[in-house]
C-alpha cells in the first residue's frame, strides 16, 4: 500500500462538524489546511483555529469554472468533500429530486472542478448505507431516496477518478457522535424528541448499528488521504451497538427516566407510516421512507466486522485507531442539551 505525503489540504465544508475535527486532525499532524466557508458562515472568531486559512464561497451556487478557479494557484495536494444534507433533513417534496441535486449533480461539479485544479487527491465522506446496499442487492436503494442518492453519489464521482492523477476514495460513514463549538449536535431535534410525548419509547427489535465519534472520522479522513486507495470505499466506525442501547444511553444522559421497548418491525412501520403523511401535509418528504425504514434498517444488523475489513484485499485497512469510546461520546454529545437549559 502506497503512502501519500500530504501537505496541503482544502476541505470544502471545513467549518462544519466533520470538516472542522477533520481540520484540527490534519493541523496536529503538520499539514497546512484550508477551508471554505459560506460567506454568511456562523462567527468564526474566537473558537476556529487562526492557522486554517478560510476561503469564502457557496460552492453549490458556483459555477465549476469559478470552484476550480477558487481550487488553483494554492499548492493543493488533497481535496475533501465534507458536504451535503444527511438522512436526518427533511426537504420539500420530491426528496429524490432534493437529495439527488444536493448529493449527486453538485458534488460531481464541485469534486470534477478540483480535479480540474490539478489536485492529486480527494476524499470523499458518503454513508455507510452504500456498503449495506451493496450486500443487499440494491434493496436500500429501490426504497429510500436518500440512500439512492448516496449510492449514485459513490458511482458519479468514482468515474472521475484516475489512479495516480487523481485519487478519488469515500469513507462510508456510520453513526457520529461527538460536539463541535458554536452548534448544538442534532441527535436530540431527530432522535430523542421523536419519543419526547410518550411516557415510553418504542424500536423495532434486532437493530444494530455501526457507530463512531467524530474524533475518529477525522482519524479516517486524514488516514484516507495517505492511504486510501483510488475508487475504494470504505466502511468506517468503531463499535456495534444496538439501537436501544444508543437510545437508553442517551436518555440518561439528558436525564429522562423513560424504559425502551422493542417491538416487531410491522408494528413500528405503523408510526413509521404517520410520520410521513405528516410530512406529506406539510409538503414536505424525508429521504428515509419511514414505513420502510423499521424493516429495511432499523430491524436489522447494520454492523461492521473491523476485523475482517482490516486484512480483507476489497477493503484493505486504512490505519486509523478508532477515536474515542463511543459509550463516552454519546454521554458528553448528550451531556451538551443538559448544559444547554
Amino acid at each position: 500500500m502506497m503512502v501519500h505525503d500530504v501537505k496541503k489540504v482544502l476541505i470544502a465544508g471545513g467549518t462544519g462538524f466533520l470538516g472542522y475535527h477533520a481540520a484540527l486532525k490534519f493541523l496536529s499532524e503538520g499539514v497546512k489546511v484550508d477551508a471554505v466557508a459560506l460567506p454568511r458562515e456562523i462567527d468564526l472568531s474566537g473558537w476556529y483555529p487562526e492557522e486554517i486559512g478560510i476561503r469564502f464561497g457557496d460552492l453549490f451556487a458556483m459555477s465549476e469554472d469559478e470552484v476550480a478557479a477558487l481550487c488553483s494557484g494554492q499548492g493543493y495536494d488533497t481535496f475533501v468533500y465534507a458536504l451535503g444534507p444527511d438522512d436526518r433533513v427533511v426537504p420539500k417534496a420530491p426528496a429524490a429530486a432534493f437529495f439527488r441535486d444536493k448529493l449527486v449533480v453538485q458534488s460531481e461539479k464541485i469534486v470534477r472542478a478540483a480535479r480540474r485544479a490539478g489536485i492529486a487527491r480527494a476524499v470523499v465522506l458518503n454513508s455507510y448505507f452504500t456498503h449495506f446496499d451493496r450486500l443487499k442487492d440494491g434493496v436500500l436503494a429501490a426504497h429510500h431516496p436518500y440512500v439512492r442518492a448516496r449510492v449514485e453519489q459513490e458511482e458519479s464521482l468514482r468515474r472521475l477518478g484516475v489512479a495516480g492523477v487523481f485519487d478519488v476514495m469515500f469513507l462510508e460513514l456510520p453513526f457520529i457522535f461527538g460536539t463541535m463549538p458554536g452548534r448544538l449536535p442534532l441527535w436530540k431535534e431527530f432522535f430523542l424528541d421523536a419519543f419526547a410525548k410518550y411516557p415510553a419509547a418504542f424500536l423495532p427489535k434486532g437493530g444494530i448499528t455501526a457507530c463512531i465519534d467524530v474524533s475518529g472520522v477525522a482519524e479516517a479522513i486524514v488516514a484516507a488521504a495517505r492511504n486510501g486507495a483510488n475508487g475504494r470505499g470504505y466502511p468506517i466506525g468503531r463499535e456495534n451497538l444496538s439501537y436501544r442501547e444508543i437510545l437508553e444511553l442517551m436518555l440518561e444522559a439528558v436525564g429522562a427516566k423513560k424504559k425502551v421497548f422493542a417491538i416487531p418491525a410491522w408494528i413500528a412501520a405503523i408510526g413509521g407510516r404517520a410520520i410521513d403523511r405528516n410530512y406529506r401535509r406539510q409538503g414536505r418528504e424525508a429521504g428515509l421512507d419511514h414505513g420502510k425504514l423499521m424493516g429495511d434498517i432499523l430491524a436489522q444488523d447494520f454492523s461492521i466486522d473491523f476485523g475482517r475489513l482490516s486484512c480483507d484485499l476489497d477493503y484493505p485497512g486504512l490505519g486509523y485507531a478508532g477515536g474515542r469510546d463511543v459509550r463516552e461520546s454519546i454521554r458528553a454529545t448528550m451531556a451538551v442539551f443538559r448544559q444547554a437549559k
